[in-house]
């Protein structure tokens, strides 16, 4: 078995740099044949490109190529397409993995293969946000995920992904591109096999303020390519998936007493709990008016779409 990891990448220089290390000191048996690490650069500007050809001698399973910015979506296709393995796995770049973790995924798939070659292996994606240490932390009730297909850890037959269609690039904004081929993948009759002992983490900084315009700006992206992944899928399953529902629409309505709870009257807050070490449940509490922000936009574009059919 030979893997190809496809890494899309944008502007996330310091923590690619662990990403790919952790890759490079990977521990196999004879299962796995080999390994590719293909960096598919979505049109960085911090030096990405540059810093992967300065290491190159540190990094020799790594392949770099680069695009202007079109998205994830583009960029896994540009990965897949110029992969030399068999099989792909995708991670995200802010993922260290450990030095098992192609292994795992290796020896789930061959013991799954074995009554069926329809299948794709999840690994488990535990969210960090220690930066020197990533893999140090435990895994928490936060990180569990009902996903069917995600691309933050997952491995899948190359021929699979081409059979469906790969990925479809018109999800240029943040969200769902990868659910939306998760689902073509269900309707081929592929299973999802769970396979924890293939661990990843998943780093992002400490919560703060200042990141708060930019996560409404990702929950209105997110609700804005969440109508068309309806378009694509009109079923009640993906109404649930983006949140476009009466139920969710009351549920965060009454919780953000409609809209009354916003980065403005809650910052204080929040801001004390970061004060008291308590940043993952500021986090937490913030997510009530973030999705609030993600069913207005998903109305706001649903609305849109009906008025211009």
């Amino acid at each position: 078995m030979f893997f190809s990891v496809v890494i899309p990448t944008y502007n996330r220089k310091p923590i690619l740099q662990k990403c790919l290390l952790a890759l490079e000191s990977q521990d196999f048996g004879d299962i796995v044949s080999g390994y590719e690490a293909i960096v598919v650069d979505d049109g960085s500007t911090d030096g990405t490109l540059e810093w992967l050809a300065a290491n190159a001698d540190k990094l020799p399973h790594v392949r770099s190529l680069s695009q202007s910015h079109q998205g994830p979506a583009a960029a896994r296709n540009l990965g897949v397409e110029q992969a030399q393995g068999d099989t792909i796995i995708f991670i995200d770049s802010d993922l260290v993995v450990t030095k098992d973790f192609l292994q795992a995924h290796a020896e789930a798939l061959t013991t799954g293969y074995k009554e069926s070659d329809r299948l794709f292996t999840y690994g488990s994606v535990i969210n960090t946000c220690n930066f020197d240490h990533p893999t140090a932390e435990p895994y928490k009730i936060t990180d569990f995920s009902a996903a069917y297909f995600a691309t933050g850890n997952v491995a899948i037959a190359r021929h699979w992904l081409i059979e469906a269609g790969l990925f479809d690039t018109r999800f240029q904004l943040y969200g769902w591109e990868d659910l939306e081929l998760g689902v073509r993948l269900k309707k081929l009759g592929l299973k999802l096999i769970k396979c924890p002992a293939a661990v990843g983490y998943h780093w992002h900084p400490p919560f703060a303020l200042d990141q708060i315009p930019g996560m409404i700006d990702r929950e209105i992206q997110r609700g804005r390519m969440g109508v068309l992944f309806y378009q694509k899928h009109p079923t009640w399953e993906v109404k649930m998936m983006i949140q476009m529902t009466w139920l969710h629409l009351i549920l965060w309505g009454i919780l953000s007493l409609g809209g009354t709870l916003n980065e403005r009257t809650m910052a204080s807050f929040l801001q004390w709990l970061i004060n008291q070490g308590k940043s993952q449940l500021a986090l937490e509490i913030a997510r009530i008016f973030l999705n609030w922000y993600n069913v207005k936009a998903v109305y706001a574009a649903y609305t849109e779409m009906l008025a211009t059919e």
